[in-house]
């Protein structure tokens, strides 16, 4: 190469370097527009519609062009939906949700919630699966099987909003319990219920994580809400939920989940905990009873011959608190032989059951306490006796510092069958540190698959 071929060359690789340093002025670089272009045509039929083909058994083989769309209401973000995509066909009022399958992990990535998708359905089946209307593959051994994730372009495609994906604000139904989200209209769309809560068996007396773990690793969970008008609904929790481990508001609040139904019991689905907004108080759905005449005495004798058998099953004490902290059993007025008593068992019940029977004592004055007892059925112990000092009447029973004295008495543990008879369990004495005004609480604990054995009290006697 000659010198002026080189200086040549030189020359002209200086000159492109000005001429493109000039195109930019303080690195201001210019974003080139992005091009968003919709896979599919328009929609060819509302969601609705569509949704409306399924059989009432197997599947439709969907074998034209079926043009849907809808927006996406679920996230798989933190492991709580598994190779599932929810979407409904408004972001707002909608009026029909449904499931598609894919084989595929990480979907919120690409479709997160409020994505407006867009699907053509020919080559999928469509049909009842499990409880809920879904969409997905050929499959040689499901009904509605899931879509490869190779293929998944072929059928399902965001919608572009002019600069690329369209992403809405997903406004979830705002229903008044948990007894209406329980409507196949709402299968697969996005709603909320006020004045909901935990079960008190999933907080009291362990509180429980939103997941249980076995050998390390967490397994499919169950938890049980339940609102102020006694309604319940069980909170379905994968065992890859990345929050599983959290453990549950003990609180009230509202919740937000995506309805779901496996075969015929609801279920319904949480995409994180951010969905659970249980700051206030807890709604009490079986209240303490009684304790509208509470007075504390260092001398009595309680054989509830004053108390009227109409109604046979008596709830309300003025003198004493009747607190069914589990389940829905209290403390029930009985008669035997002309001889009136109280009495709980768990027999015949779903359970748990944990009711207390809070009796008020001056501890300063008084020296013994006694009581008669009976069982019936025995199979296995149900009663526990505790004196506590920083229990409220009528307040949170869980919250009060209560020491075991069960082991001061002798609660039998015969019968297997039928009754025995009421006899005395014992004598506590009061300990001279134990002064004040205080109760002495009587818990019975049992369950319908579990304990069930019946205690009968009578002559509860403090001296």
């Amino acid at each position: 190469m000659t010198i002026k071929k080189y200086l040549s060359l030189v020359a002209g690789v200086a000159f492109a370097a000005i001429s493109i340093t000039s195109c930019v002025q303080k690195d201001e670089w210019d974003t080139p527009p992005i091009k968003c272009e919709n896979k599919f045509p328009a929609p060819t039929m509302s969601l609705a519609d569509f949704k409306a083909q399924a059989p009432a058994t197997g599947y439709l083989l969907i074998t034209t062009d079926q043009i849907i769309d809808g927006y996406v209401v679920s996230s798989d973000e933190n492991g709580n939906f598994y190779k599932t995509i929810s979407f409904q066909d408004k972001p707002e009022n909608p009026t029909a949700g449904l499931q598609i399958e894919v084989d595929r992990a990480s979907n919120y990535a690409d479709f997160p919630v409020g994505a407006h998708i867009r699907i053509n359905a020919k080559g999928l089946r469509l049909g009842l699966d499990r409880g809920a209307v879904k969409i997905g593959s050929v499959d040689p051994t499901f009904a509605i099987g899931r879509i490869p994730a190779s293929l998944l372009s072929r059928y399902m495609s965001g919608v572009c909003n002019g600069n690329g994906l369209e992403i809405v604000n997903i406004k979830p139904v705002e229903l008044p319990n948990l007894a209406a989200a329980k409507a196949e209209q709402y299968i697969n769309t996005l709603v909320k219920v006020p004045n909901t809560q935990f079960s008190i068996g999933d907080i009291f007396p362990v509180n429980k994580a939103y997941i249980d773990y076995v050998g390390g690793a967490g397994v499919d969970t169950d938890r049980t809400l339940e609102d102020a008008s006694g309604n319940s609904v069980t909170l379905r929790n994968s065992g890859f939920f990345a929050q599983g481990s959290s453990l549950l508001p003990t609180g009230n609040g509202d919740i937000t989940f995506v309805v779901s139904r496996y075969t015929t019991t609801w279920q319904m689905l949480i995409r994180s905990t951010n969905d659970v907004n249980f700051k206030g108080n807890r709604v009490d759905a079986t209240p303490p009873k009684g304790g509208t005449a509470i007075t504390y005495s260092g001398s009595f004798l309680e054989n509830f011959e004053s108390y009227s058998l109409t109604p046979t099953n008596l709830e309300v004490y003025p003198k004493y608190v009747n607190d069914a902290l589990l389940g829905n059993r209290y403390w029930q007025l009985k008669t035997f032989s002309n001889n009136k008593y109280i009495q709980l068992g768990a027999n015949s019940g779903s359970g748990p059951y944990v009711t207390y029977f809070i009796v008020p004592v001056d501890f300063t004055a008084a020296n013994t306490l006694k009581f008669d007892v009976n069982v019936g059925f025995w199979n296995g112990n149900a009663l526990k006796v505790y004196t506590t000092t920083n229990y409220t009447p009528l307040g949170d029973i869980t919250a009060a510092n209560k020491t075991d004295i069960t082991s001061a008495f002798t609660i039998p543990t015969t019968p297997v069958s039928g009754y025995g008879t009421l006899a005395p369990a014992g004598t506590y004495n009061i300990p001279a540190g134990l002064t004040g005004n205080g109760f002495v609480v009587f818990e019975y604990s049992g369950n319908g698959s579990g304990v069930t054995t019946t205690i009968q009290l009578d002559n509860i006697q403090v001296q």
